[in-house]
């Protein structure tokens, strides 16, 4: 496996600067938000976006995800959702949908994460399903004509928090264009055993968030082993299904230190590595 981290910690950062100091930490990767103040498809020029791949060639940084789930630009994190009962409003989530896949190709990106439907809003389930189902078809052409992967990404308090609603939505799906950006965190907080389900999801996962979680499993991301989650298990049961992707680390709650959040995080990543793995050559 390989390691990112994601750029939506470094909110007071613009997106070059991000890059820079990702890279200079060690990771591989870095997920990219495809939100302000970084990479919203709307205030994107073309000479921003070449900006981007020069800055990431330069540093030798591939992308992980294009994170296309919070809409702060003109919403908020959940908001304009999939499951709007304003149809105006679920076309935007449709719109900035289709424009981060076109975002994903330009940078050359191979997938894109997206909000599980999202809060339900007075709605039944029921009638969110039917929404979501109906928007994932409106983007679900231009995906699978650019090549891009769009992840569903589970989390708790919205139209698909568990791996069972993830699986009963998944049956409708195209499984070339649609995966799970598994979030570990996200599984513990619902009283699932995320070890378990990498195992018994491993086809449809197709990126990983990591981060950390209390033991009170209350949404909220620590920084890795500050919580109750057995992280090493977790990243044992990665290497055991074969998984060769990224894992990007996503401790947005550290917008006021994101820098020593991103270090902590290698830093635990590299220590787990070593002992698992003293030499490249008895890595499998």
């Amino acid at each position: 496996m390989k390691f990112a981290f994601s750029s939506n910690a470094f909110l007071r950062h613009n997106l070059i600067e991000t890059i820079r100091i990702v890279s200079r930490l060690g990771y591989e990767g870095i997920e990219i938000m495809a939100d302000v103040p970084h990479a919203f498809p709307l205030h994107l020029t073309d000479e921003d976006i070449t900006s981007i791949r020069n800055t990431l060639a330069d540093e030798g940084l591939s992308i992980s995800n294009i994170n296309a789930f919070m809409h702060n630009a003109d919403g908020d994190t959940y908001h304009p959702s999939w499951i709007e009962k304003d149809l105006a409003m679920r076309e935007k989530r449709i719109d900035y949908t289709l424009r981060c896949i076109d975002l994903a190709e330009k940078l050359g990106a191979r997938n894109i994460s997206t909000e599980p439907g999202g809060p339900l809003d007075g709605i039944s389930p029921e009638e969110g399903l039917r929404l979501y189902r109906e928007g994932l078809m409106a983007v679900e052409g231009t995906a699978r004509g650019k090549g891009i992967k769009i992840l569903i990404e589970p989390e708790p308090g919205l139209l698909v928090e568990n791996s069972a609603q993830f699986l009963d939505l998944f049956e409708d799906l195209d499984p070339t264009v649609f995966g799970i950006n598994f979030d570990v965190g996200h599984f513990f907080c619902v009283n699932e055993n995320p070890s378990q389900l990498i195992l018994s999801m491993k086809d449809y996962i197709h990126h990983f968030h990591l981060e950390d979680i209390a033991a009170t499993r209350a949404h909220h991301h620590l920084m890795l082993g500050h919580g109750a989650i057995d992280l090493c298990k977790i990243l044992n049961t990665i290497e055991e299904i074969g998984y060769q992707g990224f894992v990007t680390v996503e401790l947005y709650t550290y917008e006021h230190a994101p820098e020593d959040a991103a270090l902590g995080a290698i830093q635990y990543l590299e220590k787990w590595r070593k002992q698992n793995f003293p030499t490249d050559s008895a890595r499998p």
